[in-house]
């Protein structure tokens, strides 16, 4: 039902930023929360980000060691959800996913499995 496209990524130097988008199609996107999660290389994949349904209060939530560096939006008129990610660090290293969770609220979507839909994902690597 859901089709998410992620794109953004790319080579960044340490301290640089990058704005990730997440392009979605086939729903109704103010319906769902929305979520970033990262899988370095030899690593799970783990939460970043998320941001309620619109409807839901559009709240946001984020993982401790991204807190004050990245910010995750939502444009319900482009039905894109974006990932700021300022004053990278080569922790931050990985591919990328967004995913969509229906009537998601934030502090509710830091686990995968209550995401429905995927993206394909974009890499992010950051350099020293």
């Amino acid at each position: 039902q859901v089709q998410l496209v992620e794109s953004g990524g790319g080579l960044v130097q340490a301290g640089g930023s990058l704005r990730l988008s997440c392009a979605a199609s086939g729903g109704t996107f103010s319906r769902y929360g929305m979520g970033w999660f990262r899988q370095a290389p030899g690593k799970e994949r783990e939460f970043v980000a998320a941001v309620a349904w619109t409807g839901g209060g559009g709240s946001t939530y984020y993982v401790d060691s991204v807190k004050g560096r990245f910010t995750i939006s939502r444009d319900n008129v482009k039905n894109t959800v974006y990932l700021q990610m300022n004053s990278l660090k080569t922790e931050d290293t990985a591919v990328y996913y967004c995913a969509a969770a229906e009537y998601g609220l934030a502090y509710r979507l830091t686990n995968s499995n209550r995401f429905s839909y995927w993206g394909q994902g974009t890499q992010v690597t950051v350099s020293s």
